[in-house]
């Protein structure tokens, strides 16, 4: 019972921390690694269980007193995030008080959840390192740039402001690394639950797989938020802000980008690290095992599938799938709170509003609400009307849909009731209307996001199917009808944003807000309402992608520990259906980040403005150095697509090599006379993602800062101060075109190979072993590093460059 309740502790423990100012955030932060935090965790774990209550009080009670002093609405949102967290200490103790099963099941989990705490440990220590390296890099650009008119006002100098920017990216960092080993935390645990649980019901796997995954949802998204209301509410309170002299309120934002910065920097590596791992041990097991040997997927006898079970399962489907995803959306919601706040502060300032407080603590209060409604959601999947036997199991996706929709029904309604209260005006008494349906289109463009990947990816639906049947045919035609597929994938999600950010700009123009001139000015915060719309029902879409590899896990298990068919049979369906999750909110996720990059955007636009003192309202890609920043941008997409996959195809042929050596050299594996060496391959991968993530990571970080500065030096020269802010923005616009339809392309892809691979397996056309099976296999294994290294990356680097972008603003000019 104490591990329960400790985390959450833990976590809510570590965030009043950051009330100190900027000399504790230096210290503290200067010993951040993740590898520390979980020394801190196992010694908080063997402290008594009502000395970490009164910490937890005295926690509160400092955070309470922050949020008091900055506004009511901050009190409002410490107060959500906290009953979150309780919700979420219960889910946990609900989910452990399952049964794990035989002794054959928990012997594999143990060993699978202590590879993956290994690698986490070993992963996320060389993360912290380069993060502050980083953040020492940042400490010295700060303290030699220049300062805005408005931060030389306010007494704001270097020194403060470099500290400032340093520990929220730090925190940023801290924060998604929490959030990344929350996902492995409750997954490695809950998996032989599930397992368990599948030899009962399927509904009642099902549940403990959703409650699993709501619990590390709530966690998530309710860090975000709280760790950007302790970073602004301290910030406030430290500066004073709105007296005399001080900062003003509008200006504050600009504080947090560092905060983004941080936590996308982790996200990337993550992504990197977990995916090229799981993928490694994936392919090998696969190539070897199911193509060579025709041995079932996860059979004990693969010497890759430990390795596999691991990475896929663990470390890759929860440093690469829960972890990095949850890493993924905190970074996301962290980069489209922040950037929403200073749009707000933007506009505000131009139309004159007397209480710019409701504008910029807008998007807290909408992801308070997203905790909320998202918790009905995941209660409203009930373990009911099941009896246990395939052929009458009510179909996983249904019931996930069915708690979607009550999720996004609860989103429109408390979206319209946020807008009245906060954005509310008597400069324009109907522009809250108008917001409240800027964030309808956001919620629309969400749910027909999830519809067309599932539409793409669901082996229910025709082009799955058609995928499959290419298969019968050999495996060129699998290979050629998959990367059609992806291409064709592009489309539908490209007029979908297309529409929602024209609706939406459109929607915010015509609001009524105007500034001295009568310009009007609420477009560009439409689309950020847009966003926070879209973002609204982000917990439950969490939870949906954390169902996924917990349901895979628990398949391995169940194959594993040789249960009988009937139980692997519940779990193939879940495994399935999680398949078509993970891809759901991948495409998800793009969507959100291509507006949340639109938005930075416009951010980065306006800070070059302040600290130039010019006008930088567009970008003129017939300037010559202006459209090869663009080209600069797309290539970079593309180069680091192609790093991502070869150190798959690198790491691969290792283990490729190692398995069939074992096969050769102990031939009574096939027999189960001998014992195939695990370990060896464990080595192998971790070996290789560790060193395979930095080259493409080093690329993302580097080259927006590189081409800025030999930009912005030529442009020295040649009398054009604002070309290297310029090529930047080129870079980062093209960039984030052609990053979006990358990872469209290689997600939707992947994750189309997958299930088409599941639907033969399924008895279809020959079903397990046949030579359309195996047709399948090669087609899996190609859209391996495309769905669970490459794609994913490419949406959490677009977010990135703009965050970094945003950050080293003032090198650039």
């Amino acid at each position: 019972m104490q591990s329960c309740f400790s985390f959450p502790i833990l976590c809510l423990f570590h965030c009043s921390l950051t009330i100190f100012k900027h000399c504790a955030f230096c210290f503290h932060f200067n010993i951040f690694t993740c590898y520390c935090f979980l020394q801190i965790f196992r010694i908080f774990m063997r402290i008594n269980v009502r000395v970490l209550f009164m910490l937890l009080l005295l926690g509160l009670g400092i955070i309470f007193y922050i949020g008091a002093s900055t506004s009511p609405i901050i009190v409002f949102v410490f107060s959500v995030c906290i009953v979150s967290f309780v919700l979420s200490t219960y889910l946990t103790k609900w989910v452990l008080s399952k049964d794990e099963g035989p002794p054959e099941m928990v012997q594999i989990s143990d060993a699978i959840r202590d590879g993956a705490e290994g690698f986490f440990r070993t992963q996320y220590g060389t993360i912290s390192k380069m993060a502050i390296l980083l953040g020492l890099v940042i400490l010295s650009i700060y303290l030699f740039r220049s300062t805005t008119p408005q931060q030389e006002s306010s007494g704001l100098g270097r020194l403060t402001t470099a500290f400032v920017t340093v520990a929220s990216f730090l925190l940023g960092a801290l924060c998604s690394g929490i959030a990344g080993y929350v996902g492995m935390w409750v997954s490695v645990r809950a998996n032989v639950r599930v397992s368990s649980a599948a030899r009962r019901s399927a509904r009642e796997a099902l549940q403990i797989a959703v409650r699993a995954g709501g619990f590390s949802a709530l966690v998530v998204v309710g860090m975000a938020v709280i760790g950007i209301a302790i970073l602004y509410s301290t910030f406030y309170v430290w500066l004073g802000v709105g007296s005399l002299g001080a900062m003003k309120l509008t200006d504050l934002p600009l504080l947090l980008v560092g905060y983004g910065f941080g936590a996308s920097f982790v996200a990337l590596f993550a992504q990197l690290g977990g995916g090229i791992f799981t993928k490694a041990a994936d392919v090998g097991a696969d190539l070897v095992g199911k193509v060579e040997q025709g041995i079932p997927e996860d059979d004990p006898r693969n010497p890759a599938v430990i390795a596999d079970l691991k990475s896929m399962i663990e470390v890759g489907d929860n440093v690469g799938d829960c972890a990095a995803r949850g890493a993924d959306l905190f970074e996301s919601i962290a980069a489209e709170i922040i950037s929403a706040m200073i749009l707000g502060g933007t506009m505000v300032q131009r139309c004159k509003i007397e209480d710019p407080s409701g504008f910029i603590l807008f998007p807290l209060v909408v992801h308070s609400f997203d905790l909320v409604i998202s918790s009905v959601g995941i209660f409203s999947i009930r373990n009911t009307r099941d009896s246990g036997v395939i052929g009458t199991i009510e179909d996983p996706m249904s019931v996930l849909q069915k708690g979607y929709s009550v999720t996004i029904i609860l989103a429109v309604i408390t979206f319209g009731l946020c807008t009245r209260w906060m954005l509310y005006t008597e400069q324009a008494p109907s522009a809250w209307l108008n917001f409240a349906l800027c964030g309808l289109v956001g919620i629309m463009m969400a749910y027909v996001f999830v519809w067309i990947s599932k539409y793409y990816t669901d082996y229910k639906h025709e082009p799955v199917r058609n995928l499959a049947l290419s298969s019968s045919t050999g495996h060129g035609t699998n290979i050629i009808a998959g990367i059609s597929l992806g291409l064709e994938s592009t489309a539908l999600p490209v007029l979908v944003i297309s529409v929602s950010i024209i609706s939406a700009f459109w929607l915010g123009q015509t609001s009524g807000l105007v500034d001295e001139s009568g310009n009007p000015t609420g477009g560009l915060f439409g689309t950020a309402v847009a966003t926070m719309g879209m973002l609204s029902t982000a917990a439950y879409v969490l939870t949906m992608d954390m169902f996924g590899p917990i349901a895979d896990n628990a398949g391995g298990i169940v194959e594993m520990s040789q249960q009988p068919e009937s139980v692997r049979e519940i779990t193939d369906v879940l495994d399935a259906v999680g398949n078509t999750t993970k891809a759901t909110t991948k495409g998800f996720a793009i969507g959100s980040a291509s507006l949340a990059s639109f938005l930075l955007f416009s951010a980065y636009m306006d800070e070059i403005s302040a600290f130039s003192q010019l006008p930088f309202n567009q970008v003129d890609i017939a300037i010559p150095e202006v459209f090869i920043g663009g080209l600069l941008g797309s290539m970079l997409i593309f180069l680091f697509s192609a790093w991502a996959c070869s150190a798959v195809g690198r790491s691969a042929q290792e283990v490729v090599n190692e398995v069939r050596r074992q096969f050769i050299e102990r031939p009574g594996i096939m027999d189960y006379k001998e014992k195939p060496d695990y370990v060896r391959c464990v080595s192998i991968v971790a070996a290789a993602s560790l060193r395979e993530m930095i080259k493409p990571g080093a690329l993302a970080i580097i080259s927006p800062v590189v081409v800025g500065l030999v930009f912005r030096v030529l442009g020295h020269y040649t009398g054009q101060p604002l070309l290297g802010a310029k090529v930047v923005a080129a870079m980062l616009m093209f960039a984030t075109v052609s990053g979006i339809l990358m990872a469209l392309f290689l997600n939707t892809a992947g994750g189309a190979w997958d299930n088409a691979k599941k639907y033969i397996e399924t008895g279809a056309l020959g079903g397990k072993g046949s030579d359309c099976h195996k047709a399948a296999v090669t087609g899996d294994t190609v859209g391996d590093p495309f769905k669970d290294t490459a794609g994913p990356s490419i949406h959490v680097l677009i977010k990135m460059l703009a965050t970094i972008t945003l950050v080293m603003a003032p090198v650039f000019l």
